[in-house]
């Protein structure tokens, strides 16, 4: 089983894939990870503060083949980053769709308002996150507004944290 866990931001991406390695023994890739290997080590001329669209646009079909091949060799994998396009099913056939959950983080506006502090707080509980000083109240509510309407507009499952930021994937 592959699982895809996308989302805005600072929404948790991160710290979900490291709970359920704990739990379920899946190893993770953080797209991330990737993004930041390809960058440093030159194979690119994007930059960590190039734009998402063409970040996505780069990183997908390297992730989209990673994950072809985990099912094909029936490995487990959850695979955590925004650069996932909420159009991602249409790039496997069924056999692979079979074996691919996949969720969208999204915080409210109501959650974000009230909870802004933490979020903040615990955005290097995993990763050092450096430079984060462009995480402003506004562009969190932005992010955030705009993947809720990317994901309904798809159909694609999201998990909206509403009032306590507890997820359960196990539906």
């Amino acid at each position: 089983m592959v699982l895809l866990i996308t989302g805005a931001s600072h929404t948790g991406k991160t710290v979900l894939a490291q709970k359920m390695l704990e739990k379920y023994q899946y190893p993770y890739l953080s797209i991330d990870h990737l993004k930041m290997g390809l960058i440093r080590s030159g194979n690119t001329g994007l930059t960590a503060k190039s734009n998402e669209a063409a970040l996505t646009a780069y990183l997908w079909p390297i992730v989209r083949e990673m994950i072809k091949t985990a099912i094909e060799n029936r490995q487990n994998l959850i695979v955590e980053g925004c650069y996932i396009p909420f159009d991602w099913g249409k790039d496997f056939a069924k056999e692979y769709l079979e074996n691919i959950k996949y969720y969208c983080l999204v915080m409210s506006e109501k959650y974000i308002k009230e909870h802004f502090h933490d979020i903040k707080r615990y955005a290097s509980i995993i990763e050092n996150r450096f430079g984060d000083d462009d995480c402003t109240l506004e562009s969190v509510l932005a992010e955030n507004a705009h993947r809720l309407e990317q994901a309904r507009k798809a159909g694609v499952n999201y998990i909206l944290i509403d009032n306590a930021y507890e997820i359960d994937m196990n539906g």
